[in-house]
C-alpha cells in the first residue's frame, strides 16, 4: 500500500537486528518514535502538573523517552488530530481487544506518545504476529495503520523429495509414504509450492547453474559422482512431480488418513504431520502460500530497490536432497547470493484503522503452514538418516 502523498506522524516497529540468511534443511525495549504532528502549533499555556495517584507506580512517568514532537500551525488543528486520533486508536483496540491506557487528562502531544507506547507494548506481548504501526495523515485525517507479519526466521523452507521417493519404494514405509505424497500433492497444488523441476522456479535455475559448472570444470575423480547427483535429481525431480500432479492423492487424502495404522514412533509422527496437514487443507481449501506476499514498492531514489528484497519463492520450494555434495554445493550458493540482499519478503497483512471496513483477514493458516512445512522437512530428513 502507498502512502508516499501521506505525511507520517510516528512509526512504531519492532527493531530487527541485521540477519545472516540461515540454511536449514528443516527449518524489554524502549522504541524511538519518528514523531511529527502536521498542522500544530505549541500551546502558550504551561502544560497541566499531572501526578499518579499514590498507590500506583510512577516510575513511568518519571522517564524522559517520551518524544517532543515538532508543532508548527494552529491549536484548532492539534484539536483535529487528537479527535481523529482517540478515534482511530478506539478502532485499532476494538479490533485487536485491547483495553487502552487512558491518557486523555495528559496534554498534547504527549498524551498521543503515550498512547502509542501504552498499545505497542500490549500488541507485542498479546499478538504474535504483529510487526509495527504508524500513525500517518493524509489530506482529510489522522490515523493508524497497522502492519502484521510472519517472521519466517531466515530458514529454508526446501522439502526434500529422495526420501520420500526412496519410502515409496521401502516395503514397510510404502503406507505412509502414500499418506505424505497426498501431504506434498496438496502443497504442490493447493498451497502452490514450487517444484526444482519447474523451468520457472528459482532453484530449477539454481540446478543448471550447478549442472554448467560441473561440465565446465576440469575433470577429477569426483566428477562423475557430482555428474551423478545431477542425474538422480532430475530424474527422481520428475517422476515425483508426476506423483504429485496427479489430483487422485487429494481426493485419497482423507480416506488415506482414516485408513493408516501406526507401526512405530516414526509412523506415528508422519500421522500426525499428514493429520495437521488434512486440517489446514480442509479449513483453507483453496490459500496459497504467497496469498499475503508483500508488493515490493519502488524506491525513487534506488532504481534497484525491489532486487534487494529475497521473495518467498526463493526460500520455499521443493527440493531434491538435503545431504550430500549437491545440496551443500546449492546451499552455499544460494547463502552467498542472499547475503547480497537487504531483506526478505514475509508474509505481511497492513490494516488502516480510517473508518473505512477493516479487513479481517489475518496470518493463522502462515502460522500452520510454515510449522508444517518445517516439520515435513524434518521427517523427511529423519528417514534419509535412518534408512540407511
Amino acid at each position: 500500500m502507498n502512502y508516499a502523498t501521506q505525511n507520517h506522524i510516528g512509526s512504531y516497529q519492532h527493531t530487527r537486528t541485521e540477519r545472516t540468511t540461515a540454511i536449514a534443511p528443516t527449518v524489554g525495549r524502549v522504541r524511538t518514535m519518528d514523531a511529527k504532528t502536521k498542522g500544530c502549533k505549541r500551546s502558550t499555556k504551561r502544560q497541566a502538573e499531572s501526578r499518579a495517584d499514590s498507590n500506583v507506580t510512577n516510575s513511568f512517568l518519571k522517564s524522559t523517552f517520551l518524544p517532543k514532537l515538532k508543532i508548527d500551525k494552529s491549536v484548532q488543528a492539534c484539536k483535529k488530530t487528537e479527535r481523529d486520533f482517540y478515534q482511530s486508536l478506539s478502532k485499532l483496540a476494538e479490533h485487536y481487544n485491547i483495553e487502552p491506557m487512558q491518557t486523555k487528562n495528559f496534554q498534547f502531544p504527549y498524551n498521543i506518545a503515550l498512547a502509542m507506547w501504552d498499545m505497542e507494548n500490549k500488541l507485542k506481548r498479546t499478538h504474535i504476529n504483529w510487526d509495527s504501526f504508524k500513525l500517518v495523515q493524509d489530506s482529510k485525517k489522522t490515523f493508524f495503520v497497522s502492519e502484521e507479519r510472519y517472521n519466517t526466521g531466515t530458514t529454508l523452507y526446501y522439502v526434500p523429495v529422495v526420501p520420500l521417493y526412496n519410502m515409496l519404494h521401502d516395503p514397510k514405509r510404502k503406507k505412509i509414504a502414500q499418506l505424505l505424497v497426498s501431504v506434498c500433492s496438496y502443497l504442490y497444488h493447493i498451497a502452490d509450492i514450487p517444484n526444482y523441476r519447474q523451468e520457472d522456479s528459482y532453484l530449477y535455475w539454481m540446478y543448471e547453474m550447478m549442472t554448467d559448472w560441473v561440465e565446465q570444470d576440469d575433470v577429477t575423480d569426483e566428477t562423475e559422482k557430482y555428474k551423478s547427483e545431477l542425474r538422480q535429481a532430475e530424474e527422481i525431480g520428475d517422476r515425483i512431480e508426476q506423483k504429485l500432479f496427479n489430483r487422485i492423492n487429494l481426493q485419497l487424502f482423507g480416506q488415506r488418513l482414516s485408513n493408516f495404522k501406526s507401526l512405530d514412533e516414526f509412523d506415528n509422527e508422519c500421522l500426525l504431520v499428514a493429520s495437521g496437514a488434512f486440517a489446514i487443507f480442509t479449513k483453507y481449501p483453496t490459500a496459497s502460500i504467497f496469498r499475503n506476499a508483500p508488493i515490493p514498492e519502488q524506491d525513487p531514489d534506488n532504481d534497484d530497490y525491489d532486487n534487494e528484497i529475497i521473495g518467498m519463492e526463493k526460500y520455499i520450494s521443493f527440493v531434491a536432497y538435503t545431504k550430500g555434495w549437491l545440496y551443500e554445493s546449492l546451499s552455499e550458493s544460494i547463502n552467498n547470493e542472499f547475503n547480497e540482499y537487504g531483506a526478505m519478503a514475509e508474509p505481511t497483512i497492513c490494516k488502516r484503522f480510517d473508518g473505512s471496513e477493516i479487513t479481517a483477514t489475518n496470518l493463522d493458516f502462515e502460522n500452520r503452514l510454515f510449522v508444517l512445512l518445517n516439520d515435513l522437512c524434518g521427517l523427511l530428513y529423519e528417514y534419509s538418516t535412518i534408512a540407511k
